[in-house]
């Protein structure tokens, strides 16, 4: 650049400088308003342009709240069944555990009774005092009446004491129904007069004598009121 063009540009007037920035202005409002349409419905819908773009974004806002709130929605549901089905497996639990200690209860109330029972039960001789004595520990229970000394005087009177005794002359006899064991007690009254707990036997013993007691309680009183064949 030669020395005399640098004097030309430091030369260069304020006016100048503002003639270029009127031209820069110029040039800008062309072209914005080359942007703009011709007509007013164009105008319009340029203008509206904005509007129906922040409908859309209110709209998309307004999707993901109520989006968000049904996910929400669903999520406190979905809690709420999983506390319930919880709730109810240890209801259910506790209600399981609760008859398994009644029950286990129970069991251990009915074994420590059976163990009570069998401790008070004594034991008796296999003899004709120990089968009297047996006889009438059933016959308390039973409430059939009947003392040691009537039982033994008429078991001697019967049987003189023979469990396997049996009567095969009197008119029982002649019937096909003879009397059998210590009392000696015909079938019909045995079977009619047996005490539960005891052996279905007309020789056994001791049923022999609850059955004959059970009977003689009936018809007599008690089987010390009996004195004679009966």
């Amino acid at each position: 650049m030669s020395a005399s063009s640098s004097a030309g540009l430091r030369r260069m007037t304020k006016a100048h400088k503002m003639s270029i920035a009127g031209v820069a202005t110029l040039g800008t409002a062309a072209l914005a308003f080359s942007l703009v349409p011709g007509n007013a419905g164009e105008a319009q819908a340029v203008t509206a342009a904005p509007v129906a773009v922040q409908q859309v974004v209110a709209a998309a806002q307004t999707k993901n709240v109520a989006d968000h709130v049904a996910v929400q929605q669903a999520f406190a549901v979905k809690q709420a069944k999983a506390k319930a089905d919880a709730d109810a497996k240890a209801k259910a639990a506790k209600a399981a555990k609760a008859k398994a200690e009644a029950a286990a209860k129970k069991a251990r109330a009915t074994k420590e009774a059976a163990s009570r029972s069998a401790a008070r039960t004594p034991v008796f001789a296999n003899n004709l005092d120990g089968w009297i004595k047996e006889a009438l520990f059933i016959m308390k229970k039973e409430g059939i009446p009947g003392t040691y000394q009537g039982i033994h005087k008429n078991i001697m009177r019967e049987s003189s004491g023979n469990p396997r005794a049996i009567n095969n002359w009197d008119i029982n006899a002649q019937n096909g129904i003879p009397s059998k064991g210590l009392l000696q007690v015909i079938y019909p009254t045995f079977k009619a007069y047996h005490v539960k707990g005891t052996k279905f036997d007309q020789y056994d013993p001791v049923a022999n004598i609850v059955a004959a007691c059970n009977y003689a309680a009936d018809r007599y009183g008690s089987m010390d009121n009996v004195n004679s064949a009966y």
